[in-house]
Order: C-alpha cells, then structure tokens, then sequence
C-alpha cells in the first residue's frame, strides 16, 4: 500500500527523485516522466583507512551528504516537493552499518565492501568445510567482501556490541536500510531482495534470512531488517529533511539497479558497468543458475510482482588500469587521451597488458595472480601500451561472458553497457569485435540512478509498466567489424597472456 501522505493527486507529479548513495560519492537526480535526466547534485564521500586494507565510512556522514544533495538538486532545478511522484535509493553493497535502536546513532563506523579485515575468519570458515554450504544457500562465495563476517567483526570487537546485539537492542543494515531508517525518523527498518542477497546471510532460494547462517556467524536475528520487493512501499522521508514528506517506493544495490536501469526484464539480457572494476549480471530469469565457473548467483530484479535471478561477475581492475597509465605510469595526463592514442596505431603489436593487480576474479579466482605487460620489443611505443590495457577491459569482460554463457546454456545476443569507461569509442568498438555481438549505449548513462527511478515509478503509478519502460529507453547501437583470424590470434595471445600471470 502506497504512503497516502507521499503519494497524493498524482496529477500534479512531474518527476521521480532517485537517490545513489555510491562508495566514493553520493548522488540525487531527477528524472522526468520521459525518462529523461533532468539534473543532478553530488558530494565526496571521505574514505577512512584506519589500517592497511581496512576501509571505512562515516555513516553520519553518509546520512548529511544525501540530505545535502536532496536540496541541492530540488533549488538547482526549482522543483517543489509536491512536484515528486516518489522517491528511489540505490546503494553500494555489503557496506555493513550497526546502529544502537534506541539512540538511532551507529556503534562504529561503516565498514565497506572493500575492506578485507575479516580474511583471517573467513580462511577459519573454509577451513571448516562449510564452503558449499553457504553457496547454496546464498548463491556467494564465501568472502570477506560480503557482509555477514563484517557484523561479526563489529560485535566482537566493539566494547558491549555483543550484550547489547543479544538484549535486542542494536540493529544491522547495509547502506540502504541505514538511510531509509534515518530518513523516516526510525520508523522503519526495511532493505530489499537484492541488498538482502549480498550479505551471505540471506536465503535467496527461501527468501529469508537463514537461521543456520545466523547462528554460524554468531548474529542475533533480532537485528536484522524486514526484506521486501525492490518495487513497493518503503517509508516517507520526513518533513525533517523536506518540507513535505516524500515516498521511498524504490530500493535496490546498484548493480541490480543498473541492471534495471537498461530493461534487462528478459532472461539472457546482460549488463556491463565499466567502472574502476567491472560490474556483468546476466537475468536468469525465475531460475537461480548454480555457477560451475566462479560466479555469483543472486537476486537481480525484484519488482513486487516475481523474482528475477541473475549471475554475477566481477573485473577487479578495469578503469583503474587507465588511472595506473596516469598515475603510475605517467604515460597520459587524462582518461580522454586514451581512446585517441589507441586508435593511432593499427595494433597493440603482440603487446599485452594483464592488470591483475590484486590477484584475478572470475572465472581464474587466483589472488597471487600479478599484473604484467608482456610482448614487448625495442619497437613498443606509448600507444600500444595504452591500446593493451584498453583492451584488457575487453578481454576480461569476454571471458566473463564465456563463462556465463556455460553456466547458463544462454547465448548473449547483445550486451548493454555503461559507466565511464563506455564513452570511449575504441573500447566499444573492440569489445564488440572480439565478443561478436552488438553493444547498446544508453542515451542516459546515468543506468544506476535510472533504475532506481524506474523502481520507484513503477510502484508510485508514475511509469505504468516495464513495457512502457522498455519503450522509453533510448540506445545507439555498436555493431561488430569481425576479422575473425585476428579474433581469434588476439584471444589465443590474451589468454597465454593470463597463463603467464596466474601465481
């Protein structure tokens, strides 16, 4: 049932508010009832590394900064909040906040999806051969990325957590359910399907939270959030922090909502982030697809009206090669010089780059892999050493693809893409070539606020269906050039690349 306070005479709405609260920065952005980005605000999001590969944010700070470019964005544009149909949150995932539920104030600082302190009780979790198990359950490799060890961490090492978790008194949420908390003035404690699957704690066959889980991870039930679809009903923002309350009837982790975002409604429909990593999810449809090739199996769409699998894949290091080339390397000033210094040579010339950085994800799963450059001679110049690690975006992308593809049975017929990385054309062009299918390019980039907007359109009666959706979403079309000898040549060199690196 839709809030009567938010959602009143729906005449006179015009726009969808979408808010994405991001590692590294946070964002509101209108959309009209076209589809169309009508404008933006965002602010930095400070990173706390109180130890090597420790990683932390102030969730206080996460709460003002939202709060922040709520208003900014509503003075930029001159938007009243009787104008806004309903209000979307998408958010990085697994961040773990904990929060005392009497106080409303967190007990320790955010511990991010990044941050790899619970490693040692992890290996402890394998060691004990309960590996299958959790994949089972929760589709996830067992890995401190995910956010069951990062509660843990929290009430075992901070003074009085594990009393007060067990009195009942202290709550859980990843980023998502922290805000719409504050937001609401603690009225409610909600996350949705697809933030709920990322946290190792989560059922996704059962849809709810495990009690065999809790109980290996040592979690009182009692803190966990009530899970319902991503499309639907959520809390009021409080006239708090506008002067009319506002609708929260879209949530979803930000790689489902990209997913979302570009109308991928249909099994075997994929999506690609190009990010500082990447981000692939393939819709499963109603069938959560066990992977035998080192995915992710998760809750991809949850629209109120059925669930919707997918598989997931991740690159370590896509764009952060390119901030390598600027930062460490020094060979360019800006990521713009590399699609022009790229398509000024025929060829990478035998010349590859493996940016295994911090070891190598799906399908290799080898954390002792390293990076390297190989193939080179006294002729290798500049460009040919950023065309290589251009296209080792590509290349770890396709083998992804390949993997998904035997996982699922599934054939990719095109890939949606977005973020950053996707503006440059070389690497759209090659990504297409070597994957031998047609890549779609939104008109908006921006698919990770859009599909929280879409979510919570959906369920306020702003956008009247997902076909509707579907027809509102405008691509340009990148169709493959294939030369398949020097397909094939460019991938054999790729993969004996990969080989030399593996630890």
């Amino acid at each position: 049932m839709i809030s009567a306070l938010g959602l009143m005479n729906m005449s006179n709405k015009q726009y969808v508010l979408a808010l994405d609260a991001g590692t590294t920065s946070e964002r509101a952005v209108l959309f009209d009832a076209s589809g169309n980005l009508v404008g933006q605000a965002s602010r930095a999001i400070k990173q706390i590394y109180p130890h090597p590969a420790w990683v932390e944010h102030d969730p206080m700070e996460l709460l003002s900064s939202l709060v922040g470019v709520i208003s900014e964005v509503m003075v930029m544009c001159d938007v009243q909040p009787h104008e806004i149909a309903s209000v979307g949150i998408t958010n990085q995932r697994e961040t773990t906040i904990v929060w005392d539920k009497h106080t409303g104030k967190p007990i320790y600082n955010a511990i991010v999806w990044q941050c790899r302190r619970t490693s040692e009780m992890i290996a402890d979790i394998k060691a004990r051969r309960l590996f299958d198990m959790i994949r089972e359950k929760t589709g996830l490799i067992c890995d401190p990325y995910f956010s069951a060890s990062k509660i843990a961490w929290i009430l075992d090492n901070v003074e009085g957590a594990r009393q007060k978790a067990e009195a009942g008194d202290l709550l859980f949420g990843t980023v998502d359910s922290w805000l719409m908390y504050k937001l609401s003035e603690g009225n409610v404690h909600l996350t949705d399907h697809t933030n709920a699957s990322r946290t190792m704690l989560y059922n996704i066959h059962s849809l709810e939270w495990d009690t065999e889980l809790l109980e290996l991870f040592n979690i009182p039930a009692s803190m966990m959030p009530k899970v319902q679809a991503s499309s639907g009903y959520f809390a009021d923002i409080s006239q708090e922090f506008v002067r009319e309350p506002l609708a929260i009837t879209g949530v979803a982790g930000d790689q489902q909502a990209s997913l979302f975002g570009h109308c991928c409604f249909e099994a075997g429909q994929v999506k690609n982030t190009y990010g500082t990593g990447c981000f692939l999810l393939m819709n499963t449809g109603n069938k959560a697809v066990s992977s035998q090739n080192g995915l992710l199996t998760t809750i991809g769409i949850s629209d109120g009206k059925e669930i919707q699998y997918a598989l997931e894949g991740s690159v370590f290091v896509a764009g952060a090669v390119v901030q390598w080339l600027r930062d460490e390397l020094k060979i360019i000033e800006s990521a713009q010089e590399t699609e022009e210094l790229a398509s000024s040579v025929d060829s990478s010339d035998g010349v590859y780059v493996v940016p295994a950085f911090t070891g190598l994800g799906a399908p290799y799963w080898d954390p002792d892999a390293r990076g390297i450059i190989c193939g080179i001679s006294r002729g290798t110049n500049k460009e040919q050493i950023v065309r290589a690690a251009l296209e080792s975006m590509a290349f770890q992308t396709y083998d992804i693809i390949k993997a998904m593809q035997a996982d699922s049975s599934i054939e990719l017929s095109r890939l949606a893409v977005d973020g950053g990385a996707c503006g440059n054309n070389f690497l759209m062009q090659f990504q297409a070539d070597i994957l031998e299918v047609s890549l779609d390019r939104p008109k908006v980039l921006e698919t990770t606020a859009l599909g929280a907007a879409y979510l919570a359109g959906l369920a306020s009666g702003f956008y009247s269906s997902k076909e509707e959706l579907a027809a509102l979403h405008k691509t340009e079309e990148i169709v493959p050039e294939i030369d398949k000898i020097k397909l094939k040549r460019r991938l054999d060199g790729w993969h004996d690349a990969v080989k030399r690196a593996l630890g």
